[in-house]
């Protein structure tokens, strides 16, 4: 991440690095090709510098959008965005610091808007989480056969149910890197390490004509402990972007809800449920 600047508060840039380095950490533990990535990259003299994180939550109160964003506010963060994902009954904000630290994107279902059971399950894990929901204190996974339930309405409270609430995804700053011409090139060289890249869409959602260009790889497939057995499913991805400058010379700074549409797909379950 960008090196904040002299004039940072002490205590907020390293309440910040904290912050970031435990949603890493947790990240990381369930994403074991996000390490491999970052130490090749490593390897070509590239820092992999982030561009934004994402998280996922249930619009339900102590854990919804609102809440998972006060203490990025609280220091230091803004607003910069709302979206909507109608078909899959979303709604998202995201949020840039004035440091440069990495943008936040955070996304919560609109629980409402399913089964009276998917809202019933979720209402049940969210009762577990803690007053501090972005340190972990998250909710037991369900049983496998919930998990499969609640997948047949909707991938996202699936994969949520089963990981809580954690960074989905960690993103390079494909602009920043010195030694790729562009995210195709990115591209190209990792498919040439062995990894498979999300492409739905297309591999490349967006451009330059819309000011940000996105990939992502397919999220990694672990053995997940539910409450009544282990199972495999997918569990988080590595993205990457690049970002181009507006009229003004500025670096775009938000999303394009059409290719995050399709980036929240990379922890699906291919071939299954899109929604």
């Amino acid at each position: 991440m960008t090196a904040p600047t002299d004039d940072a508060r002490p205590a907020d840039t390293a309440a910040l690095d904290a912050l970031f380095e435990r949603l890493w950490a947790d990240y990381a533990a369930v994403t074991p090709s996000a390490a491999r990535i970052q130490a090749l990259l490593a390897e070509r003299g590239e820092a992999a510098p982030a561009d934004h994180i994402a998280l996922r939550t249930f619009d339900l109160p102590g854990i919804g959008l609102d809440a998972l964003a006060a203490p990025f506010l609280a220091l230091g963060y803004v607003a910069t965005g709302d979206y909507t994902f109608a078909v899959k009954r979303l709604r998202a904000r995201s949020y840039s610091h004035p440091l440069g630290y990495p943008r936040v994107f955070i996304s919560e279902l609109i629980t409402a808007e399913f089964s009276e059971r998917l809202q019933r399950t979720a209402r049940g894990l969210a009762a577990q989480v803690g007053a501090d929901p972005l340190r972990g204190q998250r909710w037991d996974p369900p049983a496998h056969r919930v998990y499969e339930a609640l997948r047949a309405e909707s991938e996202y409270a699936a994969w949520l149910s089963a990981f809580g609430i954690r960074a989905n995804h960690f993103t390079v700053a494909v602009h920043a890197l010195q030694g790729f011409a562009d995210l195709a090139a990115l591209n190209t060289w990792l498919v040439a390490q062995g990894f498979g890249l999300n492409d739905r869409g297309g591999v490349i959602k967006g451009g330059p004509q819309v000011h940000l260009a996105q990939s992502s790889t397919w999220a990694d497939q672990i053995e997940w402990a539910f409450a009544d057995k282990a199972a495999t499913v997918p569990s988080c991805y590595y993205e990457f972007a690049q970002r181009f400058p507006q009229a003004d010379g500025a670096l775009y700074d938000g999303f394009v809800t059409d290719s995050a549409d399709r980036i929240f797909e990379s922890t699906d379950h291919r071939g299954g449920d899109k929604t």
